[in-house]
């Protein structure tokens, strides 16, 4: 008899459930039923950077203008401390200084590569501008004085600042520290004076003699002060306050602009009054009385020719009875002045000279304004004065931004065809000379793929740019308002508008760039399909639908006695037929109680519509007012070229038209397209008390076909009562018999019209507090779209009802709220599996709510070429339902092996052509070419879906629809924008949040490789503009006129410092002017000074340690040891290492000498004492 042996019992249960344990970890990693093979990925960490690229656009609030005559660059400092500077078309660059103030004035030192800031804070920077990315190598800090203007002589390393005491100091710009010498207010003016002359507005050197400095006051006293003997030796007093001063290069008479919309020009050598007065605008009085006053003259220059009368140019001092008057730049040449009007209000303005020396024939050829929004270039050598055609990209503010899309590795046939058809789009009447600021060096173009940037404008249009390279280039501009009728005057205005401005604003572009599909959404519940052509062509009747997308109303009262309003007459045809024209003109406009009604916001042209080669309108398609009600605007929007299809959602509900067929396949609730799977549980509305005739029967029962596998036979008992008014929809060729099916599936029995007119409008009257509660909706919308026009900043608290980025997050919401506020979020064409049951893949829309809801809608689409176009498109809720937390914001799809299956397209045709012999090849779906084998993959292999939400990012394992893999984004914050994007021969999911994170995540795996801090969400702009894109690039919208370009590539921020241009370049100062023999034996010519004697430390002395205070900037040596990469970098860190290594040398060499001297002086001392002892005996020592 064997033993029983408990021990090896108990071992036996303990490696049972260790293994079993095992198993249950190993099970919750890898949900049950998911089997699929690992899939190796190949990003990681390393792969990732982020770091900014370039900036794009105007300088937002521009401050400050200076030009480097010799280098031709320009530079522009803004209110918030930002500095721009301009060499020839690509070479840009931008700064910023890290205390925020404004600029007030910049300083070139000429053809020296560095730049001198003044800013409102009381501090000078000086700049190095011979690295790629400036940096601040000193800074000043004035403790106890306002800094008011600056000058910086030519070829002079002393600085002149001018405080708002009055006193003048003297900067040395190599040290960046102060001279002891100072030119003292009181010491300037008269002493019998017993006021002060204000601060100092201006101060320049007498170009003949650089020991004279003219200094002028704002209350309108002018000083000229000898350097050399500390004194003044001229004042020139003005009962006007002083803006501006400016001399004649003979050093012989200077003009002043005043504020009374005077100049005045004076003598040097006559102080008492001046030469002349002249009012440029003001009108001349009889009996010789004084000009009626002006506004005042900001600016003058006073620049000379060889050949001719000298150019006074200035700005502003128009008379005051100009009312509404553009502000001008005037520009006199002899007895000719020209007004130029410009478009915003005049900054800072500059003449652009032949010489920088200022004593010699200036001769001006062009002036370059700063204006508010805009930079312009005046050619003064042609006659009428044109402007230069501007070629940097500084025109993306022209209508306030709304929305804006990036996409990189475009199609290499996309850009010249945009090119070719924005060419003909260019306004005539430029100069012809070349752009005159051309200076610095493009860098090396290391990226090669097509960038496109598309930006959606307050006014309706479109601009489509050229990327590439981090450069940026309007390729071409389209505008949406074409198709619509406007108003001449606010009085004409449609009384159907749901906003008080900018009716045409884009909010959501969908863009196919292989097939050149084109979709946007606007503002006032619209949508229209673009189609590409290089053809022109007239269409007389633009193509029109009008969709009634309502949310299901609470008990609705119907009162005996009131009609129903009638319901647009449907076409007799089956056959699609071109849009007739009179399907443009609404069907009702209001209902018997004078409630507007089945009318949209906006009314399309009747008019033959002339379209230039690009984009042309396919279709318009309109929401309608309901019941007094207005639409939603749109929160969706995708279009399929492929599939000729395209979908729009709202809070209302979902729409899917095709517009190959002009037809409205589907127009449901969002809660009809849960059927009996709706997760909140719930349930109809009480059943309306109506008077059904049977033709309404028939028609609710035919819109219920397409449904019939999706909802049980109680729900369609429930729903066939007050489904009516969802399926109405006024169409010129469309029967409203399926909604869920194309009209040109056949027609049941025809309703005649008096059958209509006696069906109940249910939405007739609704009870006071929904009707209020749609009010504050629609007002709250309404708001949300002046909003996306104007730069407001967002509340600290993000979580405001009213904020569109809130949707539904608090738990606090009760659930009929949270069941009226959900949207459609996101929508997705793709051929993928729709049920579990499903074996291979079909043509599917993925939809995608605020409540975190994922639902399939199956699409049955006919054959391709003419078939398409006769036989319908049948469209069924699949029953799948998928959740996540927060919001779905993206949705994409991987094959088997992890890559990235795209969508189905169409490949772009020439439709303006007759079509060729073989129509049907071109017709046939393909695939774009793309790193995944997904188009020949075999019907047994699963596939992938990615899901972002605003909260958390799944990975669902298709046709089992099992999670195979899950990630937590954000639980204190929201996601904001979530793009699936290629990046080094994989893709990853890239999401920027609200807290101010970027973060990547490897697909399908979802681990975290990248979490950096970026970029706190202070408005609503970054919100709406946050992009990524392919290949580590992403962008948005900085500030109301500029574009912020950013990388997460580390390889792109590897060679970024290669492909940045370079500012300086080695140039040979012009040589100075001949002073002519006469000159100087007679000494006629300038006058030097020397400097460097007069402000030194040894004979002006140190200057008060409390006045200023000296900072060292990151621009040195160190800056550039740390900053520098690439090639630049390692030429930088040769040329400190040769540096450093000749230092030592020099200091080895300095020892040895010493150690020489110090031999030749031991040998010299051994030598004497050889000769002193050498007779001596050994004991006389």
């Amino acid at each position: 008899m064997r033993k029983f042996n408990i021990r090896k019992v108990l071992d036996g249960l303990t490696a049972g459930s260790s293994s079993a344990s095992q198993q249950q970890q190993q099970q919750q990693q890898h949900p049950p039923g998911n089997r699929e093979p690992e899939i190796q990925e190949t990003l990681q960490s390393e792969h990732f950077q982020l770091c900014k690229t370039v900036r794009h656009g105007f300088p937002y609030q521009p401050s400050a203008l200076a030009f480097d005559p010799v280098q031709k660059i320009l530079a522009v400092g803004t209110q918030t401390g930002a500095l721009r500077l301009f060499g020839r078309p690509g070479v840009e660059c931008y700064c910023q200084h890290d205390s925020g103030a404004a600029v007030i004035q910049l300083q070139f030192l000429i053809n020296e590569g560095a730049l001198v800031s003044a800013l409102a804070d009381d501090t000078l920077h000086l700049w190095n501008l011979r690295q790629k990315r400036p940096a601040i190598l000193h800074s000043l800090k004035f403790c106890r004085e306002r800094v008011t203007f600056c000058h910086l002589p030519f070829q002079s390393k002393w600085l002149y600042v001018g405080t708002e005491r009055g006193n003048i100091h003297i900067v040395n710009v190599e040290s960046f520290t102060l001279s002891g010498y100072v030119v003292m207010w009181n010491k300037a003016i008269e002493l019998s004076s017993k006021s002060h002359p204000g601060p100092v507005v201006h101060i320049s050197d007498n170009p003949m003699d650089e020991g004279k400095l003219l200094i002028g006051f704002e209350s309108g006293t002018v000083v000229l002060w000898d350097l050399k003997s500390k004194k003044a030796d001229y004042r020139y007093t003005y009962d006007e306050a002083i803006h501006s001063v400016a001399w004649h290069h003979e050093g012989k008479q200077f003009i002043c602009s005043h504020s009374d919309g005077t100049l005045t020009i004076w003598n040097v050598r006559s102080p008492t009054k001046p030469v002349q007065t002249i009012t440029p605008h003001g009108k001349q009085l009889k009996d010789g009385k004084k000009p009626e006053p002006c506004k005042p003259i900001l600016k003058v220059e006073f620049k000379t020719t060889r050949s001719g009368e000298p150019f006074i140019i200035l700005s502003g001092g128009l008379s005051y009875d100009t009312v509404g008057r553009r502000p001008c730049l005037t520009v006199m040449h002899g007895k000719s002045t020209a007004v130029l009007e410009m478009d915003y209000s005049i900054v800072d303005f500059l003449t652009l000279c032949e010489t920088p020396y200022p004593n010699d024939f200036q001769e001006p050829y062009a002036v370059v304004v700063l204006l508010e929004k805009d930079l312009v270039l005046i050619d003064l050598a042609q006659n009428g004065y044109p402007i230069f055609e501007n070629p940097y990209p500084l025109s993306i503010h022209e209508s306030p931004v709304t929305c804006c899309e990036y996409f990189a590795d475009c199609p290499v046939d996309l850009i010249p065809a945009l090119y070719s058809v924005g060419a003909r789009q260019k306004r005539q009447g430029y100069s012809k000379k070349e752009w005159p600021i051309n200076g610095g060096n493009w860098g090396l173009g290391a990226q090669s793929y097509p960038e496109i940037i598309i930006t959606g404008h307050a006014d309706g249009s479109l601009k489509f740019w050229d990327a590439s390279a981090i450069t940026l280039q309007v390729l071409y501009k389209l505008k949406t308002s074409k198709v619509f009728e406007k108003s001449r005057n606010k009085d004409e205005r449609p009384n159907t508008d749901i906003v008080d401005e900018d009716p045409y604003a884009i909010q959501i572009i969908s863009w196919c760039p292989e097939s050149r599909m084109l979709c946007i959404a606007g503002v006032s519940a619209h949508v229209i399909i673009y189609r590409f052509s290089k053809q022109e062509v007239v269409t007389e009747v633009i193509p029109m639908l009008e969709v009634r997308l309502l949310y299901e109303i609470n008990d609705v009262e119907t009162p005996e006695g009131e009609q129903a309003p009638p319901l647009p007459t449907p076409g007799g045809g089956s056959n699609p037929q071109p849009i007739p024209p009179q399907s443009h003109p609404s069907t009702s406009s209001s209902s018997s109680d004078g409630l507007r009604d089945n009318v949209p916001c906006l009314k399309v042209k009747n008019s033959p519509l002339k379209q230039s080669p690009g984009y042309q309108t396919e279709l318009v398609i309109q929401l309608v007012w309901v019941g007094g009600e207005p639409p939603q605007q749109i929160t969706s929007l995708a279009v399929n070229s492929s599939y000729g299809l395209v979908v729009f959602g709202n809070c209302n509900g979902i729409a899917m038209v095709d517009y190959l067929q002009k037809a409205v396949l589907l127009n449901l609730g969002t809660i009809e397209l849960y059927g009996s799977n709706d997760p909140h549980r719930r349930e109809p509305r009480s059943p309306r008390k109506s008077r059904q005739p049977s033709g309404g029967v028939l028609f609710v029962t035919s819109c219920m076909c397409g449904l019939s596998s999706l909802y049980s036979e109680s729900m369609k008992k429930l729903r066939s009562s007050f489904l009516t008014g969802l399926c109405d929809i006024s169409e010129g060729t469309v029967v409203p018999e399926d909604r869920c099916k194309s009209p040109t599936s056949g027609s049941s029995s025809p309703h005649n019209s008096d059958d209509e007119q006696k069906m109940n409008n249910f939405i007739e009257k609704v009870k006071t507090k929904s009707r209020k509660f749609s009010k504050m909706v629609a007002s709250d919308i309404a708001k949300m779209s002046r909003k996306l026009s104007l730069p407001t900043d967002l509340k600290p608290d993000l979580d405001v009802k009213d904020n569109s980025f809130s949707r539904s997050r608090s738990s606090s919401v009760t659930s009929i709220d949270k069941e009226s506020r959900e949207a459609i979020s996101a929508l997705h064409f793709c051929e993928t599996f729709t049920r579990k049951t499903d074996s291979s893949p079909s043509p599917c829309l993925w939809v995608g709510t605020t409540l975190g809801t994922v639902l399939v809608i199956a699409l049955n689409l006919p054959p391709g070429g003419e078939q398409r176009l006769l036989q319908p498109v049948i469209v069924s809720p699949s029953g799948t339902i998928l959740r996540l937390k927060g919001a779905i914001l993206r949705m994409a799809f991987l094959d088997t092996t992890g890559c990235l299956i795209p969508p189905a397209y169409e490949p772009w045709r020439e439709h303006n052509v007759p079509e060729e012999k073989d129509e049907k090849e071109k017709l046939k779906k393909r695939r774009p070419v793309s790193v995944s084998p997904s188009s020949s993959q075999e019907i047994s292999e699963n596939q992938y879906a990615v899901i972002c939400s605003e909260k958390q990012a799944k990975v669902i394992s298709l046709p089992t629809q099992n999670c195979a893999y899950k990630q937590n984004i954000t639980e204190t914050s929201f996601v904001l924008r979530g793009d699936i994007v290629a990046l080094s021969n994989s893709i990853c999911l890239a999401c920027f949040c609200a807290n101010g994170h970027i973060m990547t995540f490897s697909l399908p795996s979802l681990r975290p490789l990248l979490d950096v801090y970026y970029l706190p969400l202070t408005n609503m702009r970054i919100a709406r503009t946050f992009c990524f894109t392919n290949n580590g690039q992403a962008l948005y919208l900085v500030s109301p006129t500029e574009i912020q370009r950013l990388t997460y590539s580390q390889e792109t921020c590897e060679n970024l410092q290669e492909m940045l241009g370079e500012l300086f370049t080695p140039v040979e100062t012009p040589e100075a002017p001949n002073r002519g023999f006469f000159k100087g034996l007679f000494g006629g010519g300038a006058q030097s000074l020397d400097r460097e004697e007069l402000f030194g430390e040894s004979s002006s002395g140190k200057a008060s340690r409390s006045l200023a205070q000296h900072i060292p900037g990151p621009g040195g040596i160190e800056g550039v040891k740390g900053a520098a990469s690439g090639v630049v970098g390692e030429l930088a860190r040769a040329r400190l290492a040769l540096d450093e290594r000749g230092q030592k040398l020099g200091d080895l060499e300095e020892r040895t000498a010493a150690m020489l001297s110090s031999a030749d002086a031991f040998s010299k001392h051994a030598h004497e004492m050889m000769l002193k002892y050498k007779d001596k005996k050994w004991y006389q020592f």
